[in-house]
């Protein structure tokens, strides 16, 4: 967006950069980041809703108003993202499943994976089994879509699901050096 602030716009800008800290420090509570964005990036995002707001100010309270926009434009930018993230994982979901087709060495490593992650699935809290069952139909040679259409959820949930299971599975050494031999 190409936004020319006039002299008044400017100057109100001026006068409430105070509030950018003031949104930044009730809605992050002393985070000094959030995801990938430093607290100075979100400062300088919340300063192009501090903009938005000078520039489509109408009148009454400002620093009601432009409190409102700082934010919500610091959670577009946190929520778009998040999304990109999620796309990124779901893509990365996809690429390292192997062909179940692939020939003799990936029915033995899918048999083995599976077999593992069946153990696993038996010691793991509850939060932690919809993640291993997504990862035995990856083994299957299932997709992130599939797998979500068999679980009803999204592509975004599943991967959810898989990266706690995976998280879990780094600390048992048998499913740790299966998830190595799976990813490559």
């Amino acid at each position: 967006m190409n936004m020319k602030l006039t002299k008044e716009q400017q100057a109100k800008v001026e006068e409430n950069l105070g509030l950018v800290y003031k949104v930044l420090g009730d809605k992050l509570k002393g985070q000094s980041s959030v995801g990938s964005y430093t607290r100075e990036d979100l400062f300088q995002v919340g300063c192009i809703g501090l903009c938005k707001a000078a520039a489509t100010d109408k009148g009454g309270t400002f620093s009601t108003y432009a409190y409102r926009l700082i934010w919500h434009e610091i959670c577009d930018v946190l929520v778009k993202a998040n999304k990109q993230k999620n796309t990124e994982v779901i893509e990365d979901c996809e690429q390292n499943i192997p062909e179940p087709d692939d020939g003799e060495r990936n029915a033995e490593i899918n048999f083995d994976l599976v077999r593992e992650l069946m153990s696993a699935k038996a010691k793991a809290p509850h939060h932690i089994v919809k993640g291993i069952d997504a990862m035995v139909l990856m083994a299957k040679g299932y997709t992130c879509r599939e797998i979500g259409v068999k679980m009803g959820a999204s592509d975004n949930l599943v991967s959810a699901y898989v990266s706690k299971a995976r998280k879990f599975l780094k600390n048992r050494p048998g499913a740790a050096r299966m998830m190595e031999i799976y990813a490559a």
